[in-house]
């Protein structure tokens, strides 16, 4: 027997002793021998071991996970059409010096007024996708808000390669813009989707350039969330149909692909919700512009380097920033109308004089569309072609009546009038 054994045998004899005094002291038999020695046995493997840690090192190893996934192929199909766009504006500087405080101190005999310098200088950046490579030029498509105001273009290839860029067109209303680059150093372009055909729940990857060209070629993933949402898409109040997605996008990713399982495009992001009306924060709430309105877009501004739409020639403001009283008694409207566009200014030998229509009519009906606001009435006004006759609905005097109107091309100082009188 091991010498050690009498040892033992006698040591958890005296806790067993101890336990049971223990026990009966306090009133019970209930923690005894058994009790005493298993609180032992817990509080001993709490502690942490001596001795070597040579054991404790361990390996890499294989991957199990297949790494090519749908998600990873429709990536690698595309990725290298995903650009970034850089917008260049020419500095503003001082005639003074900065002195103290930020303080400009004029020069001598000079004013302290700022003058453009000619230095460009990177003033936002954005995201891009190559979807046409013809002969020596390459044509990319992008965000409005991305290049607005530049004084210069650059665009920065997947494979960090910078390359000059030259603007095609823009639509404000529809937020897209088309550039043209040097076709040399593509190896990649985009293909798009039909739009209409996509379904909420959808799998779809957004890729582009969050937070600026650092961070190029960042794709994430999600769903779509809804196929048709009603936004204001565009810098200047139009409404228009956007596909809502919770895939990730962040500033820089406007005007970066939005694409499916296959690697087609099939919107343009170009815009998040980060916050409601009360400040609330959201999350997960993105929108692209459909594919099949990017390709018709596109389209036109490769042939005419501009969109021509329809203008009834109005200033315009919403009847909701009417008060109740100038409503009755400047308007003379029924009380039963409550939403609509009032009519603030008619410029002269427009669609809109030419058929009577007046300054304090409103408008509540465009052809068979309800309109209650200006972005509504614009929404329904793009739907028509230059040419198109259509009717409109409006309130005199208290009285409904309906004119025809001819529509006519947009001019910009239509486009500028209706955007200034609706406060926008």
């Amino acid at each position: 027997m091991n010498d050690d054994q009498p040892r033992r045998n006698r040591f958890w004899l005296k806790v067993a002793v101890v336990g049971l005094v223990a026990g009966l002291v306090g009133g019970g038999l209930a923690l005894g021998a058994n009790g005493v020695i298993q609180h032992y046995r817990e509080t001993a493997a709490t502690k942490v071991p001596s001795g070597s840690n040579r054991s404790g090192g361990t390996k890499v190893n294989g991957n199990k996970a297949d790494l090519n996934t749908e998600s990873t192929k429709a990536y690698d199909s595309i990725q290298g059409a995903v650009v970034s766009v850089i917008n260049k504006q020419k500095v503003q500087q001082s005639d003074g010096m900065v002195g103290p405080f930020g303080i400009v101190i004029p020069g001598e005999g000079d004013s302290s007024s700022s003058k453009n310098s000619g230095k460009l200088q990177t003033a936002s950046e954005g995201s891009g996708v190559i979807y046409k490579k013809s002969g020596n030029s390459a044509y990319v498509v992008t965000n409005n808000h991305v290049v607005s105001g530049s004084n210069a273009l650059q665009i920065i290839l997947s494979s960090g390669k910078k390359v000059n860029a030259q603007l095609v067109g823009s639509d404000a209303a529809t937020d897209l813009a088309v550039l043209k680059i040097n076709s040399a150093d593509v190896k990649t372009v985009a293909s798009f989707g039909n739009s209409n055909s996509i379904k909420a729940g959808q799998d779809v990857l957004a890729i582009g350039s969050p937070m600026g060209s650092e961070y190029a070629n960042t794709v994430t993933r999600g769903i779509i969330s809804a196929t048709n949402r009603t936004l204001k898409a565009g810098t200047d109040g139009t409404l228009t149909s956007v596909i809502q997605t919770d895939a990730a996008i962040n500033s820089g990713n406007s005007g970066g692909p939005l694409i499916n399982m296959a690697g087609q495009v099939i919107g343009i992001n170009s815009m998040k919700l980060s916050s409601n009306t009360d400040g609330s924060s959201i999350e997960g709430m993105g929108f692209a512009i459909p594919s099949n309105e990017v390709v018709s877009i596109i389209n036109q501004l490769i042939k005419k380097g501009s969109i021509e739409r329809p203008a009834l020639g109005l200033g315009m403001v919403d009847l909701s920033n009417i008060s109740a009283d100038q409503q009755k008694t400047i308007l003379k409207l029924p009380t039963s109308v409550s939403k609509g566009v009032v009519v603030a200014q008619v410029a002269d030998g427009s669609a809109a004089d030419n058929a009577g229509i007046k300054k304090y009519d409103v408008i509540t009906k465009l052809g068979d569309t309800k309109v209650d606001d200006t972005g509504e009435l614009r929404a329904a006004l793009y739907k028509y072609k230059v040419g198109d006759t259509t009717k409109v609905t409006l309130y005199r005097n208290g009285h409904q009546q309906t004119v025809t109107v001819h529509l006519t091309k947009a001019a910009a100082s239509d486009d500028n009038s209706q955007q200034e009188q609706a406060g926008e």
